[in-house]
Protein backbone atom coordinates (compact mmCIF):
# COMPACT_ATOMS: atom_id res chain seq x y z
CA UNK A 1 0.00 0.00 0.00
CA UNK A 2 1.53 3.47 -1.19
CA UNK A 3 0.81 5.98 1.55
CA UNK A 4 2.01 9.78 2.29
CA UNK A 5 3.02 10.64 5.67
CA UNK A 6 2.65 14.38 6.99
CA UNK A 7 5.35 14.70 9.68
CA UNK A 8 4.00 18.11 11.07
CA UNK A 9 6.93 18.60 13.70
CA UNK A 10 6.43 22.78 13.29
CA UNK A 11 3.15 22.52 11.89
CA UNK A 12 1.39 22.95 8.45
CA UNK A 13 0.37 25.83 6.90
CA UNK A 14 -0.99 25.71 3.27
CA UNK A 15 2.32 27.11 1.36
CA UNK A 16 4.33 24.68 3.34
CA UNK A 17 2.04 21.66 1.79
CA UNK A 18 2.23 23.12 -1.18
CA UNK A 19 6.17 23.36 -1.17
CA UNK A 20 6.81 19.91 0.45
CA UNK A 21 4.31 18.32 -2.36
CA UNK A 22 6.56 19.72 -5.01
CA UNK A 23 9.10 18.73 -2.86
CA UNK A 24 8.58 15.79 -2.95
CA UNK A 25 7.86 14.98 -6.95
CA UNK A 26 4.81 16.72 -8.30
CA UNK A 27 5.81 18.50 -11.07
CA UNK A 28 5.42 22.34 -10.93
CA UNK A 29 3.81 22.11 -14.74
CA UNK A 30 1.02 19.77 -13.32
CA UNK A 31 0.25 22.09 -10.45
CA UNK A 32 0.25 25.45 -12.41
CA UNK A 33 -1.43 24.13 -15.42
CA UNK A 34 -3.92 22.82 -13.13
CA UNK A 35 -4.73 25.94 -11.23
CA UNK A 36 -4.78 27.68 -14.63
CA UNK A 37 -7.95 25.76 -14.56
CA UNK A 38 -9.30 27.88 -12.08
CA UNK A 39 -10.22 30.40 -14.74
CA UNK A 40 -9.07 33.81 -12.17
CA UNK A 41 -6.24 36.11 -12.71
CA UNK A 42 -4.50 38.38 -10.29
CA UNK A 43 -1.91 35.49 -8.83
CA UNK A 44 1.43 34.35 -9.17
CA UNK A 45 3.19 31.39 -7.76
CA UNK A 46 6.42 32.03 -6.39
CA UNK A 47 8.32 28.71 -6.27
CA UNK A 48 12.06 28.82 -5.23
CA UNK A 49 14.82 26.62 -3.23
CA UNK A 50 15.63 27.48 0.41
CA UNK A 51 17.09 26.32 3.62
CA UNK A 52 16.47 26.16 6.94
CA UNK A 53 18.88 25.07 9.59
CA UNK A 54 20.84 23.45 6.67
CA UNK A 55 18.01 21.56 5.09
CA UNK A 56 17.01 22.37 1.61
CA UNK A 57 13.20 22.33 0.32
CA UNK A 58 10.85 24.36 -1.81
CA UNK A 59 9.50 27.20 -0.43
CA UNK A 60 6.08 27.65 -2.63
CA UNK A 61 4.91 31.60 -2.17
CA UNK A 62 1.34 32.52 -3.68
CA UNK A 63 1.28 36.38 -4.57
CA UNK A 64 -2.15 37.58 -5.55
CA UNK A 65 -3.26 41.59 -6.30
CA UNK A 66 -5.88 40.54 -3.57
CA UNK A 67 -3.50 40.02 -0.41
CA UNK A 68 -2.24 42.93 0.32
CA UNK A 69 -5.94 44.69 0.19
CA UNK A 70 -7.67 42.37 3.20
CA UNK A 71 -7.60 43.33 6.95
CA UNK A 72 -5.72 40.90 9.07
CA UNK A 73 -7.30 37.35 9.85
CA UNK A 74 -6.71 34.87 11.37
CA UNK A 75 -6.47 32.53 8.39
CA UNK A 76 -3.82 34.56 6.79
CA UNK A 77 -0.37 33.24 6.83
CA UNK A 78 1.63 34.13 4.10
CA UNK A 79 4.39 36.57 6.29
CA UNK A 80 6.52 36.88 3.38
CA UNK A 81 10.54 36.78 4.17
CA UNK A 82 11.75 38.19 0.92
CA UNK A 83 15.29 39.53 0.76
CA UNK A 84 16.94 36.22 0.94
CA UNK A 85 19.14 34.80 -1.56
CA UNK A 86 16.62 32.01 -3.39
CA UNK A 87 17.87 29.94 -5.86
CA UNK A 88 15.13 30.61 -8.58
CA UNK A 89 13.64 27.19 -9.99
CA UNK A 90 10.12 27.99 -11.25
CA UNK A 91 8.06 31.44 -11.33
CA UNK A 92 4.69 31.66 -12.93
CA UNK A 93 2.61 34.88 -13.86
CA UNK A 94 -1.25 34.72 -13.82
CA UNK A 95 -2.76 37.76 -14.55
CA UNK A 96 -1.46 41.39 -13.38
CA UNK A 97 -0.02 41.59 -9.79
CA UNK A 98 0.94 44.23 -7.35
CA UNK A 99 4.40 44.90 -5.35
CA UNK A 100 3.33 43.63 -2.15
CA UNK A 101 3.18 46.88 -0.46
CA UNK A 102 -0.44 47.65 1.52
CA UNK A 103 -2.72 50.26 1.34
CA UNK A 104 -2.63 50.38 -2.83
CA UNK A 105 -6.32 49.85 -3.58
CA UNK A 106 -10.02 50.06 -1.96
CA UNK A 107 -10.98 46.39 -3.24
CA UNK A 108 -11.42 44.05 -0.37
CA UNK A 109 -13.30 41.29 -1.61
CA UNK A 110 -14.82 38.89 0.48
CA UNK A 111 -16.38 35.33 -0.12
CA UNK A 112 -18.53 32.70 1.17
CA UNK A 113 -19.01 29.08 0.80
CA UNK A 114 -21.33 29.72 -2.33
CA UNK A 115 -18.72 32.12 -4.25
CA UNK A 116 -16.00 29.29 -3.73
CA UNK A 117 -17.79 26.62 -4.49
CA UNK A 118 -18.85 28.54 -7.63
CA UNK A 119 -15.35 29.40 -9.06
CA UNK A 120 -13.94 25.57 -8.06
CA UNK A 121 -16.99 23.49 -10.15
CA UNK A 122 -16.97 26.00 -13.01
CA UNK A 123 -12.86 25.20 -13.20
CA UNK A 124 -12.00 22.24 -15.89
CA UNK A 125 -10.69 20.50 -13.47
CA UNK A 126 -11.39 16.86 -13.06
CA UNK A 127 -13.68 16.22 -10.14
CA UNK A 128 -12.06 14.00 -8.16
CA UNK A 129 -9.84 17.67 -7.41
CA UNK A 130 -13.06 19.80 -6.81
CA UNK A 131 -14.83 16.88 -4.76
CA UNK A 132 -11.37 17.43 -2.28
CA UNK A 133 -10.80 21.15 -2.42
CA UNK A 134 -14.51 21.97 -1.19
CA UNK A 135 -13.70 19.28 1.29
CA UNK A 136 -11.37 21.11 2.83
CA UNK A 137 -12.86 24.47 2.18
CA UNK A 138 -15.73 22.90 3.83
CA UNK A 139 -13.31 21.95 7.13
CA UNK A 140 -12.64 25.82 7.63
CA UNK A 141 -16.35 27.26 6.75
CA UNK A 142 -17.72 24.19 9.65
CA UNK A 143 -15.26 25.82 11.93
CA UNK A 144 -15.83 28.92 11.63
CA UNK A 145 -19.86 29.13 11.98
CA UNK A 146 -19.03 27.08 15.10
CA UNK A 147 -17.02 29.67 16.24
CA UNK A 148 -18.75 32.60 14.94
CA UNK A 149 -22.35 30.73 15.74
CA UNK A 150 -24.00 31.65 12.54
CA UNK A 151 -25.09 29.53 9.61
CA UNK A 152 -22.77 27.87 7.47
CA UNK A 153 -23.79 30.00 4.43
CA UNK A 154 -23.41 33.53 6.33
CA UNK A 155 -19.70 32.79 6.81
CA UNK A 156 -17.83 35.41 4.40
CA UNK A 157 -14.15 34.03 4.20
CA UNK A 158 -10.97 36.56 4.47
CA UNK A 159 -7.92 35.81 3.73
CA UNK A 160 -9.27 32.09 3.63
CA UNK A 161 -11.61 33.32 1.20
CA UNK A 162 -8.72 35.36 -0.96
CA UNK A 163 -7.14 33.76 -3.99
CA UNK A 164 -3.83 32.67 -2.12
CA UNK A 165 -5.47 30.35 -0.07
CA UNK A 166 -7.88 29.34 -3.02
CA UNK A 167 -5.04 28.77 -4.91
CA UNK A 168 -3.14 26.47 -1.42
CA UNK A 169 -6.47 24.27 -1.45
CA UNK A 170 -7.62 23.69 -5.05
CA UNK A 171 -3.54 23.39 -5.26
CA UNK A 172 -3.36 20.67 -2.50
CA UNK A 173 -6.33 18.82 -3.58
CA UNK A 174 -4.32 19.19 -7.65
CA UNK A 175 -0.93 17.76 -5.84
CA UNK A 176 -2.51 14.90 -3.67
CA UNK A 177 -4.22 13.67 -7.11
CA UNK A 178 -1.39 13.52 -8.86
CA UNK A 179 0.72 11.53 -5.97
CA UNK A 180 -1.96 8.66 -6.37
CA UNK A 181 -1.92 7.13 -2.70
CA UNK A 182 -3.94 5.05 -1.09
CA UNK A 183 -3.76 6.45 2.22
CA UNK A 184 -2.54 10.01 3.55
CA UNK A 185 -1.29 9.66 7.59
CA UNK A 186 0.03 12.55 9.87
CA UNK A 187 2.11 12.39 13.10
CA UNK A 188 1.37 14.72 15.89
CA UNK A 189 0.73 17.90 14.86
CA UNK A 190 2.62 21.04 16.81
CA UNK A 191 0.13 23.82 16.59
CA UNK A 192 2.82 26.62 17.91
CA UNK A 193 2.40 29.22 20.66
CA UNK A 194 1.61 32.84 21.68
CA UNK A 195 -1.11 34.92 19.97
CA UNK A 196 -1.77 35.52 16.93
CA UNK A 197 -3.30 39.17 15.65
CA UNK A 198 -7.13 38.56 13.67
CA UNK A 199 -9.82 40.69 12.19
CA UNK A 200 -11.36 40.71 15.77
CA UNK A 201 -7.83 41.53 17.55
CA UNK A 202 -5.42 39.21 19.02
CA UNK A 203 -6.52 35.54 19.93
CA UNK A 204 -4.16 32.81 21.60
CA UNK A 205 -2.70 30.35 19.45
CA UNK A 206 -4.46 27.64 18.33
CA UNK A 207 -6.75 30.34 16.73
CA UNK A 208 -10.49 28.97 17.71
CA UNK A 209 -10.87 27.59 14.19
CA UNK A 210 -7.92 26.26 14.07
CA UNK A 211 -8.62 23.95 16.93
CA UNK A 212 -12.35 22.94 16.04
CA UNK A 213 -10.51 21.72 12.58
CA UNK A 214 -7.97 19.87 14.30
CA UNK A 215 -10.22 18.06 16.70
CA UNK A 216 -9.54 14.23 16.54
CA UNK A 217 -5.70 14.31 16.02
CA UNK A 218 -2.75 14.36 18.12
CA UNK A 219 -1.48 17.92 18.94
CA UNK A 220 1.68 19.79 20.73
CA UNK A 221 1.55 23.25 21.62
CA UNK A 222 4.50 25.72 22.67
CA UNK A 223 6.80 23.99 20.66
CA UNK A 224 7.31 27.31 18.75
CA UNK A 225 6.34 30.49 19.61
CA UNK A 226 3.77 31.92 16.63
CA UNK A 227 1.11 30.37 14.70
CA UNK A 228 2.73 26.88 12.95
CA UNK A 229 -0.47 25.83 12.07
CA UNK A 230 -2.63 27.89 10.45
CA UNK A 231 -6.81 27.14 9.62
CA UNK A 232 -5.90 25.93 5.64
CA UNK A 233 -3.46 23.73 6.70
CA UNK A 234 -5.45 22.18 9.91
CA UNK A 235 -8.16 21.75 7.06
CA UNK A 236 -5.81 19.71 4.82
CA UNK A 237 -5.04 17.57 7.13
CA UNK A 238 -8.26 16.72 8.43
CA UNK A 239 -9.72 16.61 5.19
CA UNK A 240 -6.90 14.06 3.58
CA UNK A 241 -5.29 12.18 6.58
CA UNK A 242 -5.93 10.03 9.65
CA UNK A 243 -3.70 10.02 12.83
CA UNK A 244 -0.68 7.01 12.09
CA UNK A 245 -1.35 4.43 14.47
CA UNK A 246 1.19 3.61 16.82
CA UNK A 247 1.89 0.30 16.03
CA UNK A 248 1.93 0.88 11.76
CA UNK A 249 5.33 0.17 10.17
CA UNK A 250 6.43 1.80 6.85
CA UNK A 251 9.26 1.96 4.41
CA UNK A 252 9.97 5.00 3.08
CA UNK A 253 10.68 5.92 -0.55
CA UNK A 254 11.07 9.37 -0.96
CA UNK A 255 10.85 12.59 1.57
CA UNK A 256 10.36 16.38 0.72
CA UNK A 257 10.56 19.33 2.80
CA UNK A 258 8.32 22.40 2.10
CA UNK A 259 9.68 25.72 3.68
CA UNK A 260 8.09 27.79 5.41
CA UNK A 261 7.41 31.80 5.35
CA UNK A 262 9.23 32.24 8.76
CA UNK A 263 13.04 31.97 9.62
CA UNK A 264 12.77 30.30 13.23
CA UNK A 265 16.12 29.94 15.36
CA UNK A 266 14.52 27.48 17.53
CA UNK A 267 13.71 24.78 15.33
CA UNK A 268 13.68 24.58 11.35
CA UNK A 269 10.61 26.24 9.99
CA UNK A 270 9.42 23.31 7.55
CA UNK A 271 6.88 20.49 7.09
CA UNK A 272 8.32 17.18 5.98
CA UNK A 273 6.55 14.62 3.95
CA UNK A 274 7.62 11.02 2.96
CA UNK A 275 6.04 8.92 0.43
CA UNK A 276 5.88 5.39 1.92
CA UNK A 277 5.17 1.78 1.38
CA UNK A 278 3.38 -0.69 3.89
CA UNK A 279 4.80 -3.62 2.82
CA UNK A 280 2.44 -6.94 2.30
CA UNK A 281 -0.85 -4.87 3.32
CA UNK A 282 -2.24 -3.69 -0.14
CA UNK A 283 -5.97 -3.64 2.40
CA UNK A 284 -5.22 -2.13 5.81
CA UNK A 285 -8.42 -2.44 8.05
CA UNK A 286 -10.18 0.99 8.95
CA UNK A 287 -12.04 1.86 11.45
CA UNK A 288 -15.94 1.28 11.26
CA UNK A 289 -18.67 1.25 13.57
CA UNK A 290 -21.35 -1.68 15.41
CA UNK A 291 -24.56 -0.69 16.37
CA UNK A 292 -26.59 -2.93 18.58
CA UNK A 293 -29.95 -2.76 20.23
CA UNK A 294 -32.06 -5.37 21.98
CA UNK A 295 -35.57 -5.45 21.50
CA UNK A 296 -37.87 -7.85 23.12
CA UNK A 297 -40.93 -5.72 22.16
CA UNK A 298 -40.59 -5.81 18.42
CA UNK A 299 -43.36 -7.23 15.94
CA UNK A 300 -41.03 -10.12 13.67
CA UNK A 301 -42.78 -8.89 10.38
CA UNK A 302 -41.43 -5.40 11.00
CA UNK A 303 -37.85 -7.08 10.82
CA UNK A 304 -37.68 -7.63 6.61
CA UNK A 305 -38.58 -3.76 6.17
CA UNK A 306 -36.30 -2.56 8.91
CA UNK A 307 -33.41 -4.49 7.36
CA UNK A 308 -34.05 -3.13 4.29
CA UNK A 309 -34.13 0.67 5.21
CA UNK A 310 -31.38 0.11 7.17
CA UNK A 311 -29.19 -1.08 3.94
CA UNK A 312 -30.52 1.68 1.74
CA UNK A 313 -29.09 3.76 4.50
CA UNK A 314 -25.53 2.89 3.52
CA UNK A 315 -25.12 -0.32 6.30
CA UNK A 316 -22.39 -3.00 5.64
CA UNK A 317 -24.22 -5.38 6.79
CA UNK A 318 -27.38 -5.79 9.22
CA UNK A 319 -27.78 -9.36 11.41
CA UNK A 320 -30.39 -10.16 14.07
CA UNK A 321 -29.68 -12.42 16.81
CA UNK A 322 -32.16 -14.39 18.94
CA UNK A 323 -31.13 -13.87 22.64
CA UNK A 324 -32.88 -14.48 26.18
CA UNK A 325 -33.18 -11.00 27.74
CA UNK A 326 -33.79 -10.45 31.81
CA UNK A 327 -36.93 -12.36 33.86
CA UNK A 328 -36.24 -15.19 30.68
CA UNK A 329 -37.86 -12.97 27.49
CA UNK A 330 -36.88 -14.14 24.19
CA UNK A 331 -35.55 -10.94 22.33
CA UNK A 332 -33.47 -9.90 19.16
CA UNK A 333 -30.21 -8.13 18.62
CA UNK A 334 -30.30 -6.42 15.94
CA UNK A 335 -26.24 -5.78 15.04
CA UNK A 336 -25.25 -3.56 12.46
CA UNK A 337 -22.11 -2.68 10.47
CA UNK A 338 -21.56 0.79 8.89
CA UNK A 339 -19.27 3.70 8.50
CA UNK A 340 -19.06 6.78 11.03
CA UNK A 341 -20.73 9.29 8.63
CA UNK A 342 -23.45 6.89 8.34
CA UNK A 343 -24.53 6.63 11.72
CA UNK A 344 -26.60 9.47 12.35
CA UNK A 345 -28.71 8.26 9.37
CA UNK A 346 -29.11 4.44 10.99
CA UNK A 347 -29.52 5.86 14.47
CA UNK A 348 -32.27 7.97 13.19
CA UNK A 349 -34.02 4.33 11.38
CA UNK A 350 -33.81 2.51 14.55
CA UNK A 351 -35.32 4.78 17.17
CA UNK A 352 -38.03 5.40 14.53
CA UNK A 353 -38.95 2.30 12.97
CA UNK A 354 -38.16 0.24 15.63
CA UNK A 355 -39.27 -0.42 19.24
CA UNK A 356 -35.89 0.07 20.60
CA UNK A 357 -34.99 3.02 23.41
CA UNK A 358 -31.38 2.37 23.44
CA UNK A 359 -28.39 1.71 21.18
CA UNK A 360 -24.87 1.01 21.76
CA UNK A 361 -22.51 2.38 18.84
CA UNK A 362 -19.07 0.77 19.13
CA UNK A 363 -15.88 1.56 17.44
CA UNK A 364 -14.63 -1.67 15.81
CA UNK A 365 -11.31 -2.71 13.31
CA UNK A 366 -13.16 -3.39 9.97
CA UNK A 367 -10.75 -5.57 7.65
CA UNK A 368 -11.89 -6.87 4.13
CA UNK A 369 -9.55 -8.92 1.80
CA UNK A 370 -9.14 -7.26 -1.70
CA UNK A 371 -12.14 -7.68 -3.75
CA UNK A 372 -12.11 -7.70 -7.68
CA UNK A 373 -15.26 -8.65 -10.07
CA UNK A 374 -15.10 -10.36 -13.17
CA UNK A 375 -17.62 -11.85 -15.95
CA UNK A 376 -16.73 -14.98 -17.10
CA UNK A 377 -17.65 -17.23 -20.30
CA UNK A 378 -19.29 -20.68 -19.14
CA UNK A 379 -21.07 -23.46 -20.40
CA UNK A 380 -24.13 -21.68 -18.96
CA UNK A 381 -23.63 -18.46 -19.68
CA UNK A 382 -22.00 -15.19 -18.75
CA UNK A 383 -21.01 -14.97 -14.91
CA UNK A 384 -20.38 -12.40 -12.79
CA UNK A 385 -17.77 -13.96 -9.88
CA UNK A 386 -16.14 -12.42 -6.76
CA UNK A 387 -12.05 -12.82 -6.59
CA UNK A 388 -10.37 -12.02 -3.16
CA UNK A 389 -6.73 -11.47 -2.73
CA UNK A 390 -4.93 -11.53 0.34
CA UNK A 391 -1.22 -9.77 -0.10
CA UNK A 392 -2.05 -10.09 -3.86
CA UNK A 393 -2.01 -13.58 -3.97
CA UNK A 394 -5.74 -15.29 -4.62
CA UNK A 395 -7.44 -16.72 -1.51
CA UNK A 396 -11.35 -16.86 -2.97
CA UNK A 397 -13.19 -16.93 -5.99
CA UNK A 398 -17.08 -16.76 -5.60
CA UNK A 399 -19.86 -17.01 -8.60
CA UNK A 400 -22.33 -14.12 -7.90
CA UNK A 401 -25.29 -16.34 -6.46
CA UNK A 402 -28.22 -14.76 -7.92
CA UNK A 403 -27.03 -15.28 -10.81
CA UNK A 404 -26.30 -19.22 -10.19
CA UNK A 405 -30.00 -18.93 -9.00
CA UNK A 406 -31.24 -17.96 -12.53
CA UNK A 407 -29.50 -20.84 -14.12
CA UNK A 408 -30.23 -23.07 -12.17
CA UNK A 409 -34.20 -22.09 -12.33
CA UNK A 410 -33.76 -22.15 -15.93
CA UNK A 411 -31.86 -25.54 -16.74
CA UNK A 412 -33.19 -27.37 -13.86
CA UNK A 413 -29.87 -28.03 -12.48
CA UNK A 414 -29.28 -28.30 -8.47
CA UNK A 415 -28.20 -24.80 -7.85
CA UNK A 416 -25.13 -26.74 -5.84
CA UNK A 417 -24.33 -28.23 -8.98
CA UNK A 418 -24.32 -25.02 -10.84
CA UNK A 419 -21.66 -23.33 -8.10
CA UNK A 420 -19.48 -26.22 -8.04
CA UNK A 421 -19.54 -26.16 -12.23
CA UNK A 422 -18.28 -22.63 -11.99
CA UNK A 423 -16.02 -22.21 -9.41
CA UNK A 424 -14.19 -25.37 -11.05
CA UNK A 425 -14.29 -23.56 -13.98
CA UNK A 426 -12.37 -20.67 -12.81
CA UNK A 427 -10.10 -22.63 -10.34
CA UNK A 428 -9.10 -24.56 -13.39
CA UNK A 429 -7.86 -21.45 -15.29
CA UNK A 430 -6.06 -20.11 -12.20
Amino acid sequence: MKILYYDCFSGISGDMNLGALLDLGVSPDTLISGLEKLKTDGWRLEITRDQRHGITGTKATVITDEEQFHAPDTNHHHEHDHGHDHDHIHEHDHGHTHNQEHGHSHHHPHRNIADIEKIINESALPEPVRDLSMKIFSHIAAAEAAVHNKPIDEIHFHEVGALDSIVDIVGAAICLHDLGVDRVYASTIELGGGMVRCQHGLLPVPAPATARIISGFPVHTGGVDFEATTPTGAAIIAATAEPLPPEMRFIIRKSGYGIGQKNNPARPNMLRVYLAEIPGEPEHGHEARLIECNMDDMNPELSEYLTMKLFEAGAGDVWITPVIMKKGRPALTLSIICEAEQVDAIRKILFTESTTIGLRVISCAKETLHREFEEIDTRLGKVMVKKSYFNDRLVSVKPEADRCAAIAAATGLPMKQVIQEITAQISGTK
